[in-house]
């Protein structure tokens, strides 16, 4: 009874501790104060505040193009931000969720359920609904956001739009006043700058020094190593005649490209040199930006209209013109440069400034004016002769009708569709055309033969031993790298010409790198290309394992060929599956989208590839078994020869003439195989030979037996071995074997024991009997063997048997007694 009133009161106090913690925990869920919800919450409250912040942005630029642009970048990563709070609720989901299908549903009504489990219900349910509340919000906020960028979008629009459509007033804009506005823009500028040179000749003239002196070192870096790498790429030959367009497209394009941006480099780096050494100041900084960008662009459309129609170096011109004409197109082309740079720099200035509207629609149309009448002048130019330029008419007319249509437009009060016309006639001319020569120079090297033509083809056939099937790789190769530059460089340029920002470029790359779906595939454009370029390293590393480890781990082993190349191709095998596998993985696909593609690719095996399939398992089982490797000597079937390569499809055999024998690894499996190198290459070789039917034939094997022991690779152990094979119908016939350390060897040795008998045989005077002919065949002289001698003797016995019954028989028809046999 103790022992009963004991286990009792236990099971009481187990009761009493699990109804207290019940309801412990019941009451914990029931308060769904869970600090993610709080704190997601206040996070959400914040970026709505971000959001009215922009909002209030929005409508205070209204009319400027890149403050919209920034602000746009500003909602699309407040977007972003959103739906990494969204996502940053999706583990508690999962867990209140399956918890939810553990409990099961609420039971119907009349039916009796735990306290505590309907508790941890209704708490879960509780949380779950404050959650969802969260997301709504989010979602509510996503949605206002996404409106916002749209909306940006809309106004960028129809900036662009006022921008070409509206119409001026040229009456008011060259009024009575434009002078007096001019000359107060003029000295205000003057004040600006001239203030600014003092300050900087005072207090930062070592500073303005050491970054200059800093931006010509970044500079003469890039020239000289582009020169030094690219010289010979774009180093003209004055007095060369017979020159490829490939060699004037490859001077046009780098002869532009590389001194541009070895300028640009100059000019971006005195910029920050400027910046960090603090010698600029807000309005000098903006105005000198522009200055250089101004003398970049002039710099660029000059050195690209000096290498086309290089007036100095006829040879070497794209274009077949006159040098005067040369001289003349040079001259217009840079004049619409400077016009055109010189038109954006006072923009820049009018707009920090402040000027009045009149000054700037006069500059704009003097700006458009002048290249209009500069383009009609490139339609009228004539040669030295006199004649029309040799170029098609449609071109001239082009010219012609452009010019035209920018003075009329300007005339008519559309400054701004004159003045982006002009500018993209000019700048976007420019980047086109220095794009267009680098898209043929990469043809032409990428054609066959044309990475030879090249300097840098020639340097590399004549200082290595590169064939024309590798250079003409290399060339494809140079040729991808060359587009790819070409499309990366200018086709930015060219967006920006086109009324795009910086931040649209931005937003589009991370667009891209984001990337798109397609079902339930997804695919980025970064991760795919980060995928690529771990495969390659990847395989680059297994290539340069399997080297060291041949050459240095298998090769210090004293290991056979055959071993090493076994465990040289299974480890290349494993590399490339291995690097494969991480490839896939960064370029974010997952494996599990695969599951279709793996059932239908076993479909596939099952019906079409099960040979392929076969072939490579049987392949993984000579390489584990190894029933022979390379370098034995095998016959199969009516191949012989020697083993060059086993992978897992098939087996790379080379006859001894030389020919490769392809043969699947499913026939090496299931058919007969011979290895005449299986354990080593130990093996006998047989040479025979016939003498004379009454030659010595003792001495006959002596002669033998001692030719096959004195040759040098003949082994001692076994010991040659002479064999009296047969009588055959023409001659003795007899049987050398030999035994050889290497079989391989054995063609070597049979021949070299054929001369030696030769040469015995005609020594000791024994003849070797020739094979009978077919068209001699009663001239053939032999020896009769025993079973012949006694068959003829058989014979014999019997016609004279014969004989002597004839003779009896025609005695008795005379009636006499019959003769005796004559002995003779």
């Amino acid at each position: 009874m103790p022992f009963v009133r004991l286990w009792r009161a236990l099971l009481l106090s187990i009761v009493a501790v699990a109804l207290g913690v019940s309801g412990a925990f019941a009451q914990g869920i029931g308060n769904t104060g869970n600090p993610l919800i709080e704190q997601q919450r206040g996070i959400i409250q914040a970026y709505s505040a971000r959001a009215d912040e922009l909002e209030k942005q929005i409508a205070a630029h209204a009319e400027h193009d890149g403050q919209l642009v920034e602000v746009r970048l500003k909602l699309e990563a407040l977007a972003r931000e959103l739906l990494a709070s969204a996502v940053a609720f999706r583990p508690r989901l999962a867990e209140i969720n399956a918890r939810l299908d553990q409990l099961g549903p609420a039971p119907p009504e009349g039916q009796q359920e735990l306290d505590i489990v309907a508790a941890e219900r209704a708490g879960l349910i509780a949380e779950k609904g404050e959650i969802n509340a969260v997301l709504g919000l989010a979602e509510s906020l996503s949605i206002r956001v996404n409106g916002m960028i749209e909306k940006i979008g809309t106004m960028r629009s129809e900036l662009f739009r006022n921008v070409l459509t509206k119409r001026y007033s040229l009456t008011d804009a060259f009024d009575s006043e434009l002078l007096k506005d001019v000359s107060e823009e003029y000295w205000s500028f003057y004040r600006a700058v001239s203030s600014w040179l003092r300050f900087v000749v005072q207090y930062k003239f070592q500073s303005v020094l050491a970054a200059t002196f800093f931006a010509l070192v970044a500079a003469a870096v890039l020239l000289v190593g582009g020169r030094r790498v690219f010289g010979r790429l774009f180093v003209t030959d004055p007095p060369a005649e017979d020159l490829s367009y490939l060699s004037r497209l490859s001077v046009a394009f780098w002869s532009t490209l590389l001194p541009t941006m070895a300028v640009a480099v100059f000019l971006l780096a005195t910029l920050f040199f400027f910046n960090y050494f603090n010698v600029l100041r807000g309005d000098i900084g903006i105005y000198l930006t522009s200055l250089f960008g101004v003398i970049g662009i002039v710099f660029c459309v000059n050195r690209l209209a000096n290498a086309a129609l290089a007036p100095k170096l006829p040879n070497w011109r794209l274009i077949a013109i006159d040098s005067r004409t040369a001289w003349q197109l040079i001259a217009i082309v840079t004049a619409m440069a400077v016009v055109i740079g010189f038109n954006s720099f006072l923009a820049v200035v009018n707009n920090t400034m402040g000027s009045p509207l009149s000054l700037t629609i006069a500059r704009s149309f003097l700006a458009a004016t002048i290249v209009g009448v500069l383009l009609i002048l490139i339609g009228l130019l004539r040669d030295e002769h006199g004649q029309w330029r040799p170029w098609r008419a449609w071109l001239r007319y082009t010219a012609i009708g452009l010019g035209v249509f920018i003075i009329l437009t300007a005339l008519l009060g559309y400054i701004g569709l004159a003045t982006f016309v002009s500018m993209q006639v000019v700048v976007t001319g420019t980047v086109l055309i220095t794009a267009y020569i680098g898209f043929l120079s990469a043809r032409a090297i990428g054609a066959e033969g044309g990475f030879a033509e090249t300097s840098i083809g020639r340097w590399l056939a004549a200082k290595s031993t590169t064939d024309a099937t590798t250079l003409d790789q290399i060339g494809l190769i140079v040729s991808l790298l060359i587009n790819l530059m070409v499309l990366l460089l200018f086709l930015p340029l060219i967006l920006f010409m086109w009324g795009f920002q910086p931040g649209d470029i931005q937003a589009w790359a991370y667009k891209l790198g984001a990337g798109f779906s397609i079902g339930t595939f997804r695919f980025s454009p970064t991760g795919i290309l980060t995928g690529i370029v771990v495969f390659v390293i990847g395989y680059f590393v297994t290539r340069w394992f399997q080297a060291w480890l041949d050459g240095s781990v298998m090769a210090r082993g004293r290991l056979d060929t055959g071993v090493r190349n076994s465990i040289r191709t299974v480890v290349g095998y494993a590399g490339l599956a291995l690097a494969t596998l991480i490839a896939i993985s960064s370029a974010g696909i997952d494996l599990s989208s695969f599951a279709l593609v793996a059932g239908g690719l076993s479909l596939g095996i099952g019906f079409g590839l099960q040979n392929v399939v076969s072939n490579f398992v049987s392949g993984l089982i000579l390489l584990a078994e190894r029933p022979f490797k390379a370098g034995d000597w095998i016959v199969a079937g009516n191949v012989s020869g020697t083993v060059k390569k086993i992978s897992v499809r098939a087996t790379e055999i080379e006859t001894f003439q030389r020919q490769s024998v392809i043969l699947p690894n499913s026939e090496l499996i299931n058919s007969a195989v011979g290895n005449w190198t299986h354990r080593n290459k130990l093996g006998r070789v047989d040479v025979k030979v016939g003498v004379a039917y009454g030659t010595d034939v003792k001495r006959v094997h002596a002669l033998l037996l001692d030719i096959a022991k004195n040759h040098p690779l003949v082994l001692k152990n076994p010991e040659p071995f002479v064999l009296f094979a047969n009588f055959g119908p023409t001659a003795l016939e007899f049987e050398v074997r030999v035994f050889l350390a290497d079989v391989l060897n054995g063609g070597t040795v049979q021949n070299d024991i054929r001369f030696s008998i030769l040469e015995t045989f005609e020594g000791e005077g024994i003849e070797i009997p020739s094979a009978p002919r077919a068209e001699f065949p009663k001239q053939q002289d032999r020896w009769p063997t025993d079973d012949e001698r006694d068959e003829a003797g058989l014979i014999e016995e019997r016609a004279q048997e014969a004989a002597a019954m004839a003779e009896r028989k025609a005695a008795r028809r005379r009636g006499g007694r019959p003769r005796k046999p004559d002995p003779g």
